[in-house]
């Protein structure tokens, strides 16, 4: 998710547009082949927003990582870090006396939290973590939470399969290294991969992959209780639960993005009071950029992005990609999808 320090919504009003959007950009492959492109998270560079990326993982078991794209789609940078699950960010976490964008991921390939800084010049990554930081095993998706209540930056790691979604708190520990403290568990029953935490309202959304959306508190004292934003089978999900993300907006306003991969599709719900449904939309494609199947991951914002998405991206993974040897990340015009 993007969470740069300056966050704005689409003008008052926006609502969800139409049953489709249309992708009118893709990423290149990554090398080898099958569904290895899955999660992404972007950063948008305020001063020239032509230079934002999009961060996204390669969750395949042999030469898995970590990518950099830029908003034309091409890699700038891959680094072989392992079998990467999901990826988030946050802007603005301390480091010696500075400031970096940080950047996380569930290793899936040794149960552990990946951790990197963006250079927002080069527009590369480089490890930051300070020590292997273990996590529930076998783990299986990531997000972050940036506390507004407290100033402290988190992570939550989800299982694959029935145990417990971890919180830790990330602290920097000087010469540029940041670690990891676990600090709450909360417990699921089965299988769950995406979250995504609302750094505002301080809400946390982990998406039970075939039963439903659960929203819980996102501080680490809030406790285990939850409630059902919506359930697989109620006519708007179909399993598997995917991706999530959020745009935001003043008082509240904005909105809670969900793939539904069972049948391509993406749920759109308010972010504000008790999530109400809005929508659900398919991605089609344009051109050479072919239509989204399968969706998994996904990230949203409605900043400005660079030329076409001046009003904001929405990037997703499309399992089926037409003509390539890997999945890839298809990136949606925000005005398709609202207006």
């Amino acid at each position: 998710m993007d969470s740069s320090l300056s966050r704005t919504d689409p003008p008052a009003g926006a609502a969800p547009a139409g049953p489709i959007a249309a992708a009118v950009r893709e990423t290149d492959d990554f090398a080898g082949s099958g569904d290895i492109a899955d999660d992404s998270a972007v950063w948008i560079d305020p001063a020239a927003p032509a230079n934002s990326v999009v961060i996204a993982d390669n969750k395949a078991r042999s030469g898995g990582g970590i990518a950099v794209f830029d908003m034309g789609g091409h890699l700038l940078q891959f680094r072989p870090d392992g079998m990467i699950g999901n990826v988030d960010l946050r802007a603005g976490f301390p480091s010696s006396g500075s400031t970096i964008v940080l950047v996380g991921g569930n290793n899936r390939s040794d149960n552990t939290v990946a951790l990197w800084s963006l250079d927002t010049t080069t527009r590369t990554l480089s490890p930051v973590a300070a020590r292997s930081i273990g996590t529930v095993a076998p783990n299986y998706g990531f997000c972050m939470y940036h506390s507004k209540a407290s100033g402290k930056f988190f992570a939550f790691v989800t299982p694959n399969g029935p145990g417990s979604i971890q919180q830790f708190e990330l602290a920097d520990v000087g010469a540029g290294k940041v670690d990891a403290t676990l600090v709450r568990t909360l417990p699921i029953s089965s299988i769950t991969e995406s979250c995504v935490a609302d750094d505002d309202l301080g809400y946390l959304y982990v998406g039970q992959e075939d039963v439903g959306i659960w929203k819980y508190g996102a501080e680490p004292d809030a406790g285990a209780a939850r409630s059902s934003v919506d359930t697989v089978g109620a006519g708007r999900l179909k399993a598997d639960i995917e991706g999530m993300s959020l745009t935001y907006g003043p008082d509240g306003a904005g909105y809670l993005f969900v793939s539904s991969q069972g049948n391509s599709t993406i749920a759109i719900y308010n972010r504000s009071g008790n999530n109400a449904f809005l929508k659900t939309f398919e991605v089609s494609g344009t051109g050479s950029v072919d239509a989204v199947t399968g969706t998994d991951g996904l990230d949203v914002t409605a900043r400005n992005a660079g030329p076409q998405f001046e009003q904001g991206l929405l990037v997703v993974h499309d399992e089926s990609n037409s003509g390539g040897a890997t999945s890839n990340l298809k990136y949606v015009p925000l005005s398709a999808v609202l207006r």
